[in-house]
C-alpha cells in the first residue's frame, strides 16, 4: 500500500487508536460506463446515425455519408466529454476505510469530505462486474441521510428518494467489501461490549445502595 498524506486525506489527523484499513479511487473507465452511462451514449448515437442515413440516402451516398459523419462527430464529442468527466471524477475521489468510519473525498471543483461513522451503517454489499471492478453500496440506518446530489456519482443508482452512499467502480471490489464488512463487524462488537460495560457500571451503584439499605434494616 502506498504512503498516504493524512493531512490531505482527512480534515484532521486520524485519532489515536484508529487505523486506515484500505484506501482507493474509482477506475475511470468503469466509472464512465457504469456511472456516466457511456455505453448508452454510444448506443444512442449509433442508432441516431443509422436513423439519419435512411432519409439522407435518398439524396445520394455523398449526402448520406455527410449526415453520418456529422452524427458520429457529435457522438464522439459527447463520449469525449463523458470520458473527461469520468477521469476527473476518478482522480479527485478518494475512498478511505478506517477501523471506525468510512470517508468519502469527492468533488472536482470544490472537494468535500463526507464522514460516515460505522455506527450509522447498517450493512454493506458488493456487486462485481466482469472487468473486476465493482460497486459497494452502503445501507444507512433509519434517520441517517446524505443528499443524493452531494454524493453523485458515488451514490447507489436509482435511490434518489432514499440516498445511499456507494463506493463506485473500485478495483477488487470483493476484497474491499470483505475488509469493510470485517471492520463493520468489529465496530459492532466493540459497540455492544461498550454498551454492556456501561450497563454493568451503571448497575453497580444500585447494588451498593441496595446492600447499604439491607444492612441498615
Amino acid at each position: 500500500m502506498k504512503a498516504v498524506s493524512l493531512e490531505k486525506l482527512l480534515p484532521a489527523d486520524v485519532p489515536e487508536g484508529e487505523r486506515i484499513l484500505w484506501h482507493g479511487r474509482p477506475q475511470w473507465i468503469s466509472l464512465a460506463r457504469r456511472a456516466y452511462r457511456a455505453d448508452y451514449v454510444a448506443a444512442y448515437f449509433v442508432a441516431l446515425t443509422v436513423w439519419s442515413l435512411w432519409p439522407a440516402s435518398e439524396q445520394g451516398w455523398s449526402a448520406a455519408a455527410l449526415a453520418g459523419v456529422k452524427t458520429l462527430g457529435l457522438g464522439a464529442a459527447a463520449l469525449a466529454i463523458v470520458a473527461a468527466l469520468s477521469f476527473l471524477s476518478a482522480r479527485t475521489t478518494l475512498f478511505v476505510v478506517t477501523s471506525r468510519r468510512l470517508v468519502f473525498k469527492v468533488g472536482i471543483a470544490l472537494p468535500i469530505f463526507i464522514n460516515i461513522p460505522f455506527k450509522d451503517v447498517g450493512s454493506a454489499a458488493a456487486r462485481v462486474y466482469g472487468d473486476g471492478t465493482g460497486d459497494i453500496p452502503l445501507a444507512l440506518l433509519k434517520g441517517r441521510r446524505i443528499g443524493y446530489w452531494l454524493l453523485w456519482p458515488h451514490a447507489r443508482p436509482f435511490h434518489i428518494l432514499n440516498p445511499q452512499p456507494c463506493l463506485r467502480c473500485v478495483a477488487e471490489a470483493a476484497v474491499v467489501a470483505e475488509t469493510l464488512g470485517a471492520a463493520l463487524r468489529d465496530a459492532s462488537g466493540q459497540s455492544a461490549a461498550a454498551a454492556a460495560q456501561a450497563r454493568e457500571t451503571k448497575s453497580e451503584p444500585r447494588a451498593d445502595a441496595l446492600t447499604l439499605a439491607e444492612r441498615a434494616a
